[in-house]
């Protein structure tokens, strides 16, 4: 068919000079998606790629630049066992390389890491007890998966980042609550892990505004919490398309994130 209904096609981005294309444009999307969400804190917070088989070789946000404006093309290429990141004319953020160098450096398994301060997620690291109770299904998802850093020591810099990323050593917990400071999560993919942060957030806020009633809470048994997180995380494809759907919708507003 064609003529005047075909639908315009734009054109697709330069690859030749973009080395992990494919990742970055999902990594950008993530970004761009988690602004839409109002989860981001002005320039602050990062997420990071690992694209070397080791997890050393990572991609990451550049200093100071507001997640609605990253694109492919923005994203840092760093080494986590170099000791002259900060040295670089365009150096990363101090606390970004800190937290995220240390955890690529010490944890093959996680291979993308997002760091925020989401409203809900920080609300629960404040709490004397920031465990999260399996009260719906959401909270189900992460049942025995969470691990939780109880000892805030300032920016995440140096040995203080080494000491925070400690907690993820367990691959079965794939969500770090950093207590008076934000969370930390961790996948094989930015697919899994942003669909990880995103119900991760959701799952606070449930059990944030269940709260607020003064009510009684309903909680699930351990074994019931338990065979809906197992049975979740092997729930077929949910996370890829999550991210698919994402990147149409993107697409759709002629968001240049793929640049």
């Amino acid at each position: 068919m064609g003529g005047d209904d075909a639908e315009p096609q734009c054109p697709a981005p330069p690859r030749a000079n973009l080395a992990h294309y494919d990742a970055r444009v999902e990594l950008a999307a993530a970004f761009r998606w988690t602004a839409r969400l109002n989860m981001h804190e002005g320039v602050a917070n990062h997420f990071s790629l690992a694209v070397s088989e080791d997890g050393a070789q990572f991609l990451m946000n550049p200093n100071q630049m507001h997640f609605s404006l990253i694109r492919a093309s923005d994203l840092m290429l760093l080494d986590a066992n170099d000791p002259e990141a900060l040295a670089r004319p365009e150096a990363p953020d101090p606390t970004a390389w800190g937290l995220h160098g240390a955890l690529h450096r010490m944890h093959a398994h996680a291979r993308c890491a997002m760091h925020v301060h989401s409203i809900h997620a920080t609300v629960l690291a404040t709490l004397a007890d920031p465990a999260l109770p399996p009260i719906d299904q959401n909270t189900a998802k992460f049942f025995h998966r969470v691990a939780v850093d109880p000892d805030y020591g300032g920016l995440a810099l140096g040995a203080e980042a080494e000491r925070a990323c400690r907690h993820l050593g367990d691959p079965a917990r794939k969500v770090l609550v950093m207590a008076n400071h934000g969370v930390m999560v961790v996948g094989e993919s930015v697919a899994e892990t942003f669909s990880r942060l995103y119900y991760f957030e959701r799952a606070a806020e449930t059990y944030i505004k269940a709260l607020w009633t003064g009510r009684k809470l309903r909680v699930l048994s351990d074994a019931v919490a338990e065979k809906a997180a197992a049975e979740m995380e092997t729930y077929p494809e949910q996370a890829e398309r999550f991210l698919a759907a994402i990147m149409a919708l993107l697409d759709r507003d002629g968001e240049d994130f793929r640049n």
